[in-house]
């Protein structure tokens, strides 16, 4: 896994096609996002810091607006 910025794991975390789950212990929270199964994000936050990492594939998984508008 490599970091990414803030914007991209939104975006795979906002994915309609993505689960996501959160674990906290004392100062540190983690969220991790999947993708069937697939861990494919996570954002590690401990104390004041905040990181996010995708897999290196991870722009594979990022979507456009579209996906999140619907049709009426």
């Amino acid at each position: 896994m490599k970091l990414i910025m803030k914007t991209e794991f939104d975006n795979l975390r906002l994915n309609p096609l993505h689960t996501y789950s959160t674990d906290s212990n004392g100062e540190k929270q983690v969220v991790k996002v999947y993708c069937a199964e697939v861990l494919i994000a996570k954002k590690i936050k401990h104390k004041k810091s905040i990181r996010y990492f995708g897999l290196d594939t991870y722009p594979e998984y990022i979507t456009t607006k579209d996906v999140y508008t619907r049709s009426t």
